[in-house]
């Protein structure tokens, strides 16, 4: 198999936990996860599967989308509601108005300083390795994008917030910088990916419905899963040149720098990288050739 699946991950698991449901249930040796989700969120989640691992980078750095509820008046280390409570303060001159006159200073372009407890390293060291040794570092802020905030929900002290942005988004670190702009501190209290690139929630499979099934009816072709990227349609003869690892000629002026050729049947053949007016081989998918 070549290709994605889209898996609605339930509360509890891993991103690890699926992948490796996956594996042993398809009896795949390559399967890999585009976007980590942590236990205590559900919702989208990439799984990656065979020579497709190779494209995960290409997946998971499309824009997402998310449902969180957001609870008002209490902090904790994690910045959700596994962690150990920091703060409580009374929020109960808290409304709807004040939440929402909050989002314009959250969108666009912001410096997103990361939560402690997370994979990013510093130093060479994961952040929630240094956390759960006691040790807090001064994080370097991330550029990250907030395309849109909804209050979709006010029901005293939680808010349930919409929010489409940028990969590389921490939205446990959203959901703390509002309580602090708010002046009564807040955690990430549920989160459900709602969309990641070009997968939705509206056509995730829960995970035990694709284990059960013939996985082929699930999974999505690179050329779907990508559909947003630069791409161009290969010739035979450009099939072979790129299978012995030469550049061929751009058909025509392109700005991108990165682009997905296609065969004609519209499987992937290769990631190519274009410089100086012709395409050269990044990443060759052997699984299309014809011996």
């Amino acid at each position: 198999m070549f290709g994605f699946f889209n898996i609605d991950k339930p509360l509890g698991m891993t991103s690890h936990d699926v992948v490796a449901a996956v594996r042993r249930a398809f009896k795949i040796k390559k399967v890999g996860h585009a976007g980590t989700l942590d236990p205590l969120a559900s919702g989208v989640l990439v799984i990656c599967v065979g020579g497709a691992t190779r494209l995960s980078d290409d997946v998971m750095h499309g824009e997402k989308a998310y449902r969180a509820r957001v609870k008002f008046g209490v902090t904790t280390m994690t910045y959700d509601r596994e962690g150990e409570i920091t703060s409580q303060t009374d929020a109960s001159h808290l409304t709807a108005e004040a939440i929402q006159a909050a989002f314009p200073a959250f969108t666009g372009e912001i410096d997103q300083v990361p939560p402690m407890y997370s994979a990013i390293k510093q130093d060479g060291k994961k952040l929630y390795d240094l956390a759960r040794s006691g040790v807090e570092v001064e994080r370097t802020p991330r550029r990250v994008t907030i395309h849109k905030l909804v209050l979709q929900e006010w029901t005293p002290p939680e808010a349930v917030v919409d929010v489409d942005c940028s990969a590389g988004t921490y939205i446990r670190s959203l959901a703390f910088d509002l309580g602090a702009a708010l002046g009564v501190g807040a955690h990430l209290s549920g989160l459900i990916r709602t969309r990641s690139g070009a997968f939705s929630l509206t056509n995730a499979a829960p995970l035990d419905t694709l284990l059960a099934a013939d996985p082929h009816t699930y999974l999505v072709s690179p050329k779907d899963a990508l559909r947003d990227a630069p791409s161009m349609m290969l010739t035979d003869s450009q099939v072979h040149e790129i299978q012995h690892g030469r550049a061929i000629p751009v058909p025509e002026q392109t700005d991108a720098v990165r682009v997905m050729g296609y065969n004609h049947d519209n499987a992937l053949i290769a990631v190519l990288e274009v410089r100086g007016g012709r395409a050269y081989p990044s990443k060759v998918f052997s699984e299309f050739f014809e011996e």
